[in-house]
């Protein structure tokens, strides 16, 4: 995703894994409270991977984040194909083709 330039990048990863050698900080960060309240309670060991855990969350967010504005684009795109075609601007034909379009363009899971 980030290659083709769609990345929602709402956290940093390196900040996550600096974050994280700070009690909880990684996870907290990495809206992972569960963990966060866990890494405090073994402080100082949690040192050990907390950063990592910031790391990887903060990836996860961005993954998430960006899958979901993906997800809403694809809806909004075949909605407006949609009218397109209840106004009978395209034809069936035409409908079916431009709608495998957007589906091929919005899928990230299998062909990337």
């Amino acid at each position: 995703m980030e290659k083709d330039r769609v990345l929602v990048a709402e956290k940093k990863p390196s900040t996550g894994a600096w974050l994280g050698i700070l009690p909880g900080g990684g996870a907290f960060y990495g809206r992972e409270p569960v963990v966060g309240v866990i890494d405090l309670l073994l402080w100082p060991l949690s040192v050990l991977w907390d950063p990592v855990v910031g790391f990887e969350t903060s990836k996860k967010v961005n993954y998430d984040l960006t899958v979901s504005t993906l997800e809403r684009r694809k809806a909004k795109e075949l909605a407006e194909l949609e009218n397109q075609r209840d106004l009978q601007k395209v034809d069936d034909t035409t409908y079916v083709a431009q709608k495998r379009e957007i589906e091929l363009k919005y899928d990230y899971k299998s062909t990337r």
